[in-house]
């Protein structure tokens, strides 16, 4: 009789507390779900990290410079002691990437003009020339130009175009197919791959140094060609012979 009061009222105070096999997949189901949560945001982030960097254009080296927009002109060559970055009118700021490369060409190939020029003017004041039938002339370069003859003029002003014509094709963008005054994104400024003596170097940093001594020596030839041309001008005497030679 007692056996089966007992086992009543356990049956009884079982059918009112909670059942462990009904309670912990309720509690399993709410952990997963907070889980699921949790990795749910942190797999759109990286999703969105891996679509930002597949977006992300791959900046390429030209001649081992990488532009760099914390740097004076995005980091070219040119920035040499005792002055560094020389820009005291601030022509270069706020440039974008296509103006400053476009400021560079500029520079370097005013640069290589000039250097020919105070070697020309030397050259056609005191030394024979086929523009005056392999004779010294003593005409000031100044004046030089205006006495060739057009049969060697027109030869010389040809070659002129044409070379222009391919370092336009070389670097720069065609007019409709961008914006104009463009530089070409694959042109490094000046490089117009010509090198007959094969004096480019192929390593990176000998490459800017000598970039950085065809940029000083081409500023240096700028203000000589302009101060030949304007002593000329002002006494009317040759380079050499103002000199004393």
């Amino acid at each position: 009789m007692k056996l089966a009061i007992l086992s009543a009222t356990m049956g009884a105070a079982c059918a009112f507390a909670p059942s462990s096999s009904i309670v912990a997949p309720s509690s399993l189901r709410m952990s997963e779900n907070e889980v699921s949560e949790v990795e749910a945001p942190l797999a759109v982030v990286e999703e969105q990290e891996i679509v930002t960097e597949a977006a992300a254009p791959a900046v390429v080296a030209l001649n081992g410079w990488v532009p760099d927009a914390s740097l004076p002109l995005y980091g070219l060559p040119g920035a040499t002691a005792p002055f560094g970055f020389f820009d005291p009118l601030g022509f270069s700021k706020g440039l974008e990437l296509t103006g400053a490369k476009r400021m560079r060409e500029a520079e370097i190939m005013h640069g290589r003009v000039a250097m020919m020029a105070t070697i020309g003017y030397l050259i056609g004041e005191s030394t024979p020339t086929m523009t005056y039938g392999m004779n010294v002339h003593h005409t000031i370069a100044n004046n030089q130009l205006a006495e060739i003859p057009g049969t060697i003029l027109f030869p010389f002003f040809l070659a002129i175009n044409i070379t222009e014509a391919l370092r336009a094709s070389l670097g720069w963008v065609e007019p409709g197919l961008g914006p104009l005054f463009t530089l070409r994104e694959s042109y490094y400024p000046g490089d117009i791959r010509f090198d007959p003596f094969g004096l480019r170097p192929k390593d990176a940093k000998e490459y800017e140094n000598m970039q950085n001594k065809e940029l000083n020596n081409g500023r240096l030839a700028m203000i000589a060609a302009a101060g030949m041309c304007v002593q000329e001008q002002i006494n009317g005497k040759g380079i050499l012979e103002n000199l004393g030679f």
